[in-house]
């Protein structure tokens, strides 16, 4: 698709997206990492990313936009601005993701989640059951990658601009391409 193609210039236009030799963080190896951080370098990328994020909205009906810190800052901050929704975010506190700052939410408010990337969708579970421990109602979630292949599942709908995942190896049946190269701990 013409859409997938310009999102993924963009992300390796801006470092985004990395090819190579990389050790994940689940000890598994993989040619290309993906580290969303480097396109928010780009406000001009950022929001062309989230207009065409934000169309995929249409028809949701939200005033508050909620992200977890740090990748969904500023997609979400973006997001809010472009539909001029209120922007709050979660944030880690003895391991979980919780409103701090006095942030709050009030019974009914439609609050849409929005998040740089899932793989197993920990983060938006999260924020899905503080909303709805608030008495808030959670809509959507808008993500910018899936890279869950599928399996991150939730109650709202999970709306993404690209779908996409590498395959991943066991160090020790690396494909001899990926053999060749040095490998690298790229962080998270």
């Amino acid at each position: 698709m013409a859409d997938d193609k310009k999102i993924l210039d963009i992300f390796k236009s801006t470092g985004a997206l990395l090819e190579g030799h990389f050790i994940l963080r689940s000890g598994l190896h993989s040619g290309h990492f993906f580290q969303c951080a480097r396109v928010c370098e780009h406000m001009d990328r950022v929001s062309e990313l989230v207009a065409m994020l934000v169309e995929k909205l249409s028809g949701l009906d939200f005033s508050t936009v909620l992200s977890p810190a740090m990748g969904g800052l500023v997609l979400g901050q973006e997001t809010a601005r472009q539909t001029g929704a209120r922007f709050i975010f979660a944030e880690k506190q003895d391991g979980n993701l919780v409103l701090r700052r006095n942030f709050k939410l009030s019974e009914g408010e439609r609050v849409l989640i929005v998040e740089d990337v899932i793989t197993r969708g920990g983060r938006v579970q999260e924020c899905i059951d503080i909303i709805k421990a608030a008495g808030a109602v959670p809509v959507a979630a808008a993500v910018l990658v899936d890279r869950s292949q599928g399996r991150a599942k939730f109650e709202i709908p999970c709306l993404s601009l690209l779908e996409f995942s590498f395959p991943t190896y066991e160090a020790d049946k690396l494909p001899e391409s990926l053999a060749k190269l040095s490998a690298v701990h790229p962080g998270s």
